[in-house]
């Protein structure tokens, strides 16, 4: 709307001191022309803004002047959740009131607290995407959304690892993980879901539609708390033994970055290097296939010593490659 975008570039102005055209239009996602009609006006209806010419000219308000037009929308309050992730506010259909709901923040400050928080803006981004991973296209997750914030029954035709199933969820939050999206919310389905808080992956939804159906919510269920306890079960459940490997230095370096928590733990409790500098450590795996998997990509910086049978199947699979390529 056109009076949110004027509001915006007063907001703008006064938060910044003054700003080209080019940049304006930038920040408002707007050409360049419309920034001058934008400007004209704003100063038609009494804002003392006016156009600076030159290299280092802009539009500026006049010396003093402050709006008082800083209440924030349901929107805009709603989106102050997401400071500091633009990337996950415009995921969930909140960027516009998010930048408005800042510029609103900004401006109400004083001059000195609004210059240090413009500061720290500068100097601080949040990526929560991890390393050369692309997060799975969600398509759903304004639908899935929409429930959340409206606290309405959502009804889901789902994909999971056991075959297609359809639910009416309960939704009860969002997280974003690694740049994926997952919605934790209780379930009733035909197939004998027990009603429990469980957690699904947005971007395996294959159909949803919100339902004018109020959605229930437990009592004390705290959505941080939930997913931590997930977080630590979903370990447990995966990391099924321990290898214990003799590791080169490059190798140790390697260790958390591959293995993550798992791999911090391992350099935590690193015994000391021998005459080569290598070291032995105790590892979390999964599942013998998998972990063979993940330890192969420590390529020749890592030997495994125990147990016997991860040992043979490492041995099995390099003899079969070096069979391949010879």
């Amino acid at each position: 709307m056109r009076a949110d975008r004027l509001l915006a570039l007063l907001l703008l102005l006064q938060n910044r001191g003054g700003m080209s055209a080019p940049e304006l239009a930038a920040e408002l996602e707007v050409s360049v022309r419309t920034v001058y009609r934008d400007a004209e006006a704003l100063a038609a209806s009494g804002v003392p803004v006016y156009a600076e010419r030159g290299p280092a000219g802009g539009f500026r308000l006049l010396d003093g002047y402050r709006t008082r037009l800083t209440g924030l929308t349901e929107g805009e309050a709603d989106s102050l959740a997401l400071a500091g992730m633009p990337g996950a506010a415009a995921d969930l259909g909140l960027g516009a009131e998010l930048a408005t709901a800042q510029l609103k923040l900004a401006a109400a400050l004083p001059a000195g607290l609004g210059e240090r928080s413009r500061r720290i803006q500068e100097r601080f981004h949040l990526d929560a995407a991890a390393w050369f991973r692309t997060a799975d296209p969600a398509p759903l997750l304004d639908v899935v959304a929409d429930a959340v914030w409206r606290q309405r029954v959502l009804r889901a035709h789902y994909r999971r690892w056991g075959g297609d199933v359809r639910r009416e969820l309960h939704p009860l939050g969002l997280v974003l993980k690694a740049g994926n999206w997952y919605l934790v919310a209780s379930a009733d389905g035909a197939d004998g879901a027990d009603g429990g808080a469980r957690t699904y992956r947005v971007s395996r939804f294959l159909s949803a539609t919100v339902a004018e159906e109020p959605s229930g919510r437990p009592d004390g269920f705290g959505l941080a708390a939930y997913w931590a306890e997930a977080s630590r079960g979903l370990e447990a459940r995966v990391l099924r033994g321990t290898a214990r490997l003799r590791v080169s230095p490059a190798g140790l370096r390697l260790l958390p970055a591959m293995f993550g928590a798992a791999g911090a733990r391992a350099v935590d409790g690193a015994g000391g290097p021998d005459t080569d500098g290598w070291v032995e450590v105790d590892l979390d795996v999964e599942e013998l296939p998998v972990a063979v998997s993940d330890i192969l990509r420590l390529g020749l910086e890592a030997e495994v010593l125990g147990p016997s049978d991860l040992r043979a199947e490492v041995v099995r699979s390099v003899t079969g490659l070096a069979q391949r390529y010879a």
